[in-house]
């Protein structure tokens, strides 16, 4: 057994995030990788899609989640959101609340595409508990 170093936060970069992200690896092995990511009030990652999927556990604030062609999913602490593999996403804080989220996926086959539009972000929602 063994205590790991872990890197310092990094900022994330506006190449792929809207607004202000931070980022603390948990753990990053050969075939598994966990971040907590925090987001500032309205800030969002662009689109984008994980070759082995991604699982969002939401540990604060409010989360905006939306699959390309669905709806915005509004999550909160404790939700947890599975992605499949090669789904399209986004996922961000609300415009009002901060946000932050550990992030588990497999292998580092990610796919960034376009930023989520304003118009996109503010699109209707719905409870992730129905």
């Amino acid at each position: 057994m063994e205590i790991l170093r872990r890197p310092p936060t990094t900022k994330l970069p506006a190449a792929c995030f809207t607004g202000d992200a931070w980022a603390d690896v948990v753990y990053r092995g050969d075939h598994m990788r966990a971040n907590m990511v925090r987001f500032a009030p309205g800030a969002r990652t662009a689109w984008h899609s994980h070759g082995l999927g991604q699982t969002l556990l939401i540990v604060e604030g409010i989360a905006l989640i939306q699959a390309r062609k669905g709806g915005i999913i509004e999550a909160r602490p404790g939700d947890v959101v599975h992605t499949p593999p090669g789904e399209e996403h986004w996922h961000g804080a609300a415009p009002d609340r901060f946000m932050s989220h550990l992030a588990l996926w497999e292998g580092d086959d990610v796919s960034w595409h376009e930023h989520v539009s304003d118009t996109e972000y503010s699109g209707p929602r719905t409870g992730a508990r129905g």
